[in-house]
């Protein structure tokens, strides 16, 4: 540098850095987002308890909660008296402060949802098929996103903060077990989904494993503030999962961590099959069949089931003792409070599935297991919808899942 030189300015990668330090309006945004994510564990939160819970102090906590409410992203709930002083009120997120769209890819069918702040689905287009195919798909997401922009308004679609895809990896995996034809199914593994979806919609896009996105949309609307640690499970066409640690989602090394499909397990007679091919919605689907019942209707409706007899039973049966291996297998490694089971399926199918699933478990040796709660999930058999359509939201809106449930005791 020649004397008297000005310095180079700093490049935009040595300014963003995360690594870096804070300036005053980093650590802003980072406090507001915290904010919002203590009032959306608790569901409603006075300006005292957001204060004690953040250890911010109170004229801090005023200054954002005025921010946020001036936003929208807050309101006020019924004022609260106590026995003495003014009235305390409480702040709850406004439903209607933001919105998001989320798209399910199943083996069977698709689904394109409009979601609130809160996790509540607004609107929702479905599509069943055979089979996934990436151009009927893709056809699909132009087509159902311009059917449900035509039904919101020019306010709402203003307040529409991206747009959220959960899809299996390798779509292409499995394909006999469907019934699809490999060489059709092979046609995914040159398509870049995210990228053909980009250029399909005018929204950010983000990606994430179905069975993942599930599981954070459990982790924040679900049961996620009543277990610190637990492994989540949702029964789709295949089994997947996600893994809860500390609070926070963990994908692991290669974003994989969770996906329980292929953990082996003793079958019926004895052999030892992955559980995907035992606890999943596709070994119904031929359960029906062998009987000469029609297994669409499965996937008409995820919460339109009948009780299709004996069929069920069996299934119901022999993926209980699957997922009791499972658990038990599971809970050998990680000492989880909770394994959470939901699927795409009825309220009452997921109730007889936990409740089998637990007798099964104490038909194993457990000598030195530690057993964790079995439960049922809370979102239901909309999860992936749910999951996919949150991506943009905690992007935006929460400051990261390490932080997303830590607060003062």
């Amino acid at each position: 540098m020649t004397k008297n030189a000005a310095p180079a300015p700093a490049s935009p990668a040595e300014i963003l850095d995360p690594s870096g330090g804070a300036n005053q309006v980093r650590v802003r945004a980072y406090n507001e987002r915290l904010v919002m994510s203590l009032v959306r564990r608790h569901g409603s939160l006075s300006k005292a308890e957001i204060a004690r819970r953040s250890g911010l102090s109170a004229q801090t906590v005023t200054v954002i909660m005025r921010a946020l409410e001036a936003e929208g992203l807050l309101m006020r709930g019924a004022p609260m008296r106590g026995k003495v002083g003014q009235p305390s009120v409480p702040m709850l997120l406004n439903p209607d402060a933001v919105y998001s769209f989320g798209l399910k890819i199943g083996r069977r069918s698709a689904d394109l949802v409009m979601m609130d702040f809160v996790g509540g689905i607004r609107r929702q287009v479905r599509r069943t098929y055979a089979y996934p195919m990436p151009g009927p798909l893709l056809s699909f997401v132009e087509e159902g996103l311009a059917e449900l922009e035509a039904m919101i308004t020019p306010a709402e679609r203003a307040r529409i903060t991206g747009f959220g895809v959960a899809a299996p990896f390798e779509l292409w995996s499995w394909a006999s077990e469907v019934g699809a034809p490999q060489e059709d199914m092979d046609q995914w593994r040159g398509v870049d989904l995210e990228a053909e979806i980009v250029r399909r919609v005018s929204y950010p896009v983000m990606l994430q494993n179905d069975a993942t996105s599930a599981c954070a949309a459990e982790l924040v609307f679900g049961l996620g503030p009543q277990y610190p640690d637990f492994l989540y499970l949702f029964i789709g066409s295949f089994i997947g999962g996600g893994v809860v640690l500390n609070s926070a989602l963990f994908t692991g090394r290669t974003g994989t961590a969770g996906a329980i499909g292929p953990l082996p397990v003793q079958g019926r007679n004895g052999e030892t099959v992955q559980l995907l091919k035992i606890a999943s919605i596709y070994r119904l689907e031929n359960l029906l069949r062998e009987h000469g019942i029609d297994p669409s209707p499965l996937w008409y409706s995820p919460d339109g089931w009948v009780d299709f007899g004996a069929p069920l039973d069996i299934w119901i049966e022999d993926m209980a003792a699957a997922l009791a291996q499972a658990v038990v297998a599971s809970a050998s490694v990680i000492d989880f409070s909770a394994v959470v089971i939901d699927g795409g399926f009825p309220g009452w199918v997921r109730a007889r599935v936990v409740a089998e699933t637990r007798a099964a478990i104490d038909r194993l040796d457990l000598q030195g297991v530690t057993l964790p709660e079995i439960v049922e999930g809370a979102v239901g058999s909309s999860a992936r919808s749910i999951g996919g359509a949150s991506l943009p939201l905690f992007s935006r809106y929460l400051p990261d899942q390490n932080v997303l449930f830590k607060e003062l005791a």
